[in-house]
């Protein structure tokens, strides 16, 4: 029976969404019997578990255009796929993240023409300097497609061969206006008045800015208004679907007005770099479809993509919602393929409040940055700083204050105090005393621990929920000032009880100071914990120096303070690790400098 309800999935995908308004309406045709349409099975479902594999997890960067080099705005979203992959694996999942290049197109065909070179050598040469980027800035994806790879032209052309053959894509004419800097068809009230820098009247895309052109010519449609109901039931019916909230908002908006049939084809005679149609060469392929079906051929498409297909999340800028939220969607439901579980869509960065342009001069180099400021110091910059629905403005001295205040002073400062020689000479993980830091149920018990300890400790316990919450929504911003939060809070802990000024001749006060050393590297090795899809090097580097084994770094390894709540503590007496500085191994100092300024010593 389970596998009757799997082929009814099959038959109609927008099901998935718990859709009451379409399950009401639709009745799968045959095969099937009409007693098993999507309003049975949807009941049916509400009490019966569908089996699936929750601990697998496909994430995706939109891939990136190459007629151009990489600026900072690509590190952002394969940043922030990259912290995704990251924390799942922490999570235990078994993931999957791609990344790439989109390759086709007037864009590239008109640069290469610029660059004097032919289309694959150009192609290739700046596809390597988006791979550079990516390695230098530790992105850890599994897979990186490139739009001109035999593997993804075998994908299109059996994607393009199912839509064709169900009746969704047909030969017609359009007549309209299309932007080739954004490879984009635009319907009248898309387009709109202005003038270029000679002052002559043009036609502009109201989203981009950028120049239109009317277009007429014979190509092949998209049925794209047959899927207009479906596509705002599967949004009605999850509204996680697209995240955070303002862009599920706006697409909904978008599904409001008539969706026209578009345009899936140009003639050879005016674009010819590109995937020809299958059985009419004097036809190429979309750009926009193309570039889509990147993220099944990675999967595995056609004929081995369904394990990761039904896990995949797309990171995507705002620019390109549309295709993402609209378009692909109304592709893979022509094509009888699950929708995706999520669209995480980011904003964009700004200079100086201002869009980033050659003509202004003020287009940020990701790598020189990187350099600059260190891999991991640009991660924690960027996925501090940027919040998802609003565009963020990019800055240096911002990136120097954060770092220093943060990662250096904050982080860095706690953990030198807590591993220093003169606090901990024998460099082992100290004892917990719980007659110096009762519990709260201890029946008056009196310690050596202030009200406001308890209340970091409440903190700290309660911070990997606040922080798993976060880096789900994709609000990793909110996930760091909590971090953030708690490090101060720890840090005041060790000033308020002033440690190096305690009696070692004493017992009761050596107890104490082994303790609240006990308490901070728990705090840290937390933190570090926590860290690790944002600042993989330096989180790495600080649990390495706490002792911490590698099985001993995963989000079910965290069990804070183990001690106070009367368990064993694996961690006790255990040899920190040696000072990674004075034994000539590169140390986390090295990671955090700016203009060859140390910023500050990370690691005593």
């Amino acid at each position: 029976m389970m596998k009757t309800y799997h082929s009814i999935f099959r038959e109609c995908m927008v099901v998935q969404s718990w859709s009451r308004r379409h399950a009401k309406g639709c009745v799968l045709s045959s095969p099937l019997s009409s007693k098993w349409n999507c309003k049975m099975v949807m009941v049916r479902c509400q009490s019966t578990e569908i089996p699936r594999d929750d601990r697998t997890y496909y994430i995706t960067t939109p891939i990136f255009y190459v007629n151009a080099s990489p600026h900072i705005g690509h590190l952002y979203s394969a940043v922030t796929a990259d912290y995704l992959h990251r924390y799942k694996l922490l999570r235990g999942f078994k993931t999957r993240f791609a990344t790439g290049t989109d390759e086709h197109g007037l864009k590239i065909q008109q640069a290469a023409d610029a660059a004097s070179q032919d289309p694959q050598s150009f192609c290739t040469e700046v596809s390597q300097r988006f791979k550079h980027l990516f390695q230098s800035c530790n992105i850890s994806y599994t897979d990186y497609i490139r739009t001109t790879e035999l593997r993804h032209r075998c994908a299109v052309e059996h994607f393009w061969t199912v839509l064709q053959s169900k009746g969704f894509i047909y030969k017609g004419n359009y007549e309209g206006w299309y932007s080739t800097q954004d490879e984009s068809f635009l319907t009248l009230s898309q387009v709109g008045d202005a003038k270029d820098s000679s002052g002559k009247a043009v036609k502009i895309s109201l989203e981009s800015g950028h120049k239109v052109e009317w277009m007429k010519e014979d190509n092949y449609m998209f049925r794209l208004s047959e899927f207009q109901s479906q596509l705002r039931d599967w949004l009605e019916g999850n509204p996680r679907a697209v995240q955070p909230e303002r862009f599920h908002r706006i697409v909904l908006q978008w599904l409001q007005e008539d969706l026209p049939d578009f345009s899936v084809s140009r003639q050879t005679k005016r674009l010819w770099w590109g995937i020809p149609v299958p059985g009419d060469p004097d036809q190429i392929i979309y750009v926009w479809l193309d570039a889509l079906v990147n993220y099944l051929t990675v999967a595995g498409y056609p004929d081995k993509h369904s394990q990761w297909w039904s896990s995949v999340h797309h990171v995507v800028g705002k620019d390109i919602l549309k295709f993402h939220a609209i378009y692909w969607p109304a592709f893979l439901l022509a094509a009888n393929l699950p929708l995706p579980q999520t669209i995480h869509v980011h904003s964009h960065w700004t200079v100086g409040g201002k869009k980033m342009s050659k003509s202004l001069g003020n287009v940020v180099d990701p790598l020189e940055r990187s350099q600059r400021f260190t891999t991991d110091g640009m991660r924690y910059f960027l996925l501090r700083q940027g919040v998802p629905d609003t565009d963020c403005d990019y800055d240096d001295d911002k990136v120097v204050k954060l770092l220093n205040a943060e990662l250096t002073d904050s982080l860095g400062g706690l953990l030198n105090r807590c591993t220093a020689t003169s606090l901990n000479p024998t460099q082992v993980y100290p004892y917990f005393c719980i007659n110096s830091f009762p519990t709260r149920c201890a029946g008056g018990q009196e310690g050596r621990a202030a009200a406001e300890d308890y209340h970091m400790l409440d903190s700290v316990y309660a911070l990997p929920a606040v922080v798993e919450q976060h880096y789900e929504s994709m609000h990793v911003y909110k996930a760091l000032e909590a971090i953030s939060g708690c490090v101060r809070q720890t840090n005041g802990f060790v000033q308020r009880h002033t440690p190096w000024k305690l009696n070692r001749a004493d017992s009761e006060d050596q107890k104490w100071l082994e303790t609240i050393l006990h308490v901070s590297l728990e705090c840290l090795r937390i933190y570090g914990t926590l860290l690790q899809p944002i600042v993989p090097e330096i989180a790495d580097k600080l649990l390495s120096r706490l002792g911490v084994k590698q099985d001993e770094k995963s989000w079910a390894a965290l069990d804070f303070l183990a001690k106070y709540q009367g368990k064993q503590c694996p961690f006790e007496g255990r040899t920190l690790a040696r000072d990674l500085q004075t034994s000539g191994v590169c140390s986390v100092t090295s990671l955090l400098k700016v203009d060859t300024i140390i910023l500050s010593d990370f690691i005593l």
